[in-house]
């Protein structure tokens, strides 16, 4: 799991023991960074994160076999690490602390692409949405190398380090499900039918996301979404799983409607009833020190 960055105060002075890119001085930082729209964005992952950990942390003690019950598990608990540290990290720019944004806000605030919100469902359709989640992620976390802002690109490489293994057990798990018996074979390509559709919804824009863009902080959600698709088709081709795509010379068109709305907090009762469970030890005491 990744350390959590330092906390910084909301007064624009540097912390004690600060990373390097804060050497230029917090407040001159906020005059050329536009924060609400990168405050959104940034909360927008983490509650991607958040939310797929705990969806991922569902599998633990119900998984198939035990080595898929311990690396969900991991897997779980690296999401909730990641969130962590990009809501630290939203909270330097303003947002409130990582504590008050995971259980303190109601359901309907979250940000989250509806994507990650739905029921774990069969094991094939909790394969096949990690599948797709790491992909993403992978090209999301990499776009942010050429990210005008040094803190994105730091968390961002150190992210990439632990997605890396996620990746490399989910692509794994596709392939070898969707080339396996004609049972799993069916249950991987209705998975995909299920998931695909939902998928897209990663790539809804978050608030104020053309600033960032016009500022060189991240690249354009086309243009990651792209990047995407040229990944996971080969891997979903070589399981023998049927996408609805139409080639176009080197062209790929999408023939199905994107699931969106979790950005603009359109959100379904699955994150509802999930917020609910999440929330429920800490909203139980409130205020308590654990």
């Amino acid at each position: 799991m990744l350390v959590p960055l330092p906390r910084i105060p909301h007064t624009g002075g540097i912390p004690e023991g600060g990373i390097s890119y804060f050497d230029i001085g917090i407040s001159s930082l906020f005059r050329i960074m536009p924060n609400e729209p990168l405050i959104s964005y940034l909360a927008a992952l983490a509650d991607d994160e958040l939310v797929i950990g705990h969806r991922d942390s569902e599998w633990t003690g119900y998984a198939p076999i035990l080595e898929e019950d311990i690396a969900f598990s991991n897997i779980a608990q690296d999401e909730l690490g990641h969130s962590l540290a990009l809501y630290t990290l939203a909270q330097s720019l303003g947002a409130g602390e990582p504590d008050i944004m995971a259980f303190e806000r109601p359901w309907q605030e979250f940000t989250c692409c509806r994507f990650v919100s739905y029921p774990k469902g069969d094991f094939a359709y909790t394969v096949m949405r990690q599948y797709l989640y790491d992909e993403a992620e992978q090209v999301r976390m990499k776009s942010h190398a050429s990210s005008s802002f040094g803190p994105l690109r730091d968390l961002s490489e150190k992210i990439l380090a632990e997605e890396a293994y996620h990746l490399m057990h989910s692509r794994g798990l596709v392939q070898r499900l969707g080339n396996a018996t004609e049972d799993s074979h069916r249950r991987m390509q209705e998975a995909v039918d299920q998931a695909f559709p939902q998928a897209l919804g990663m790539f809804e824009e978050t608030e104020g996301s053309a600033k960032l863009v016009e500022s060189r902080i991240i690249r354009p959600e086309a243009e990651l979404q792209e990047q995407w698709l040229a990944a996971v088709v080969p891997t979903l081709e070589q399981a023998r799983l049927r996408l609805p795509l139409q080639r176009q010379g080197s062209a790929l068109h999408i023939k199905c409607r994107a699931d969106i709305g979790g950005r603009t907090k359109n959100h379904n009762e699955h994150l509802r009833q999930l917020v609910a469970d999440l929330q429920h030890v800490y909203q139980s005491a409130p205020g308590a020190s654990w």
